[in-house]
């Protein structure tokens, strides 16, 4: 397989471990503001849990981080199927279909 900006592939038995998404500055920091607010929030829940906050209460933080890690998937998914996808489409790589059928059906468990 040829090495390309977008994407480094190794010759190991797993490949997706030296593969690499290059996002844009602005999509990086945005991403990581998006999971440090979530890692704040689980903070937040396991506070609320050590205090014996009422269940009905950590639920909803609970609902409200579920909502923020999927928002954080959304983009990238994004820029998965505008970057990484079309890239290797056009190299005439089609086993990238079969890779995101699997990842839209762990998206989709949820």
């Amino acid at each position: 397989m040829e090495e390309t900006s977008k994407e480094v592939a190794c010759h190991t038995e797993d490949s997706t471990s030296c593969r690499k998404s290059h996002h844009p500055e602005r999509v990086k920091k945005d991403l990581t503001t998006r999971l440090n607010r979530i890692e704040g929030q689980i903070r937040g829940i396991k506070g609320m849990i050590d205090k014996d906050a009422y269940c009905d209460d950590v639920i909803t933080q609970l609902s409200a981080t579920q909502s923020a890690l999927n928002s954080v998937a959304k983009i990238l998914l994004e820029g998965h199927l505008k970057g990484c996808v079309v890239d290797r489409l056009s190299e005439g790589d089609e086993e990238i279909l079969d890779e995101l059928v699997g990842t839209i059906h762990k998206l989709m468990k949820r």
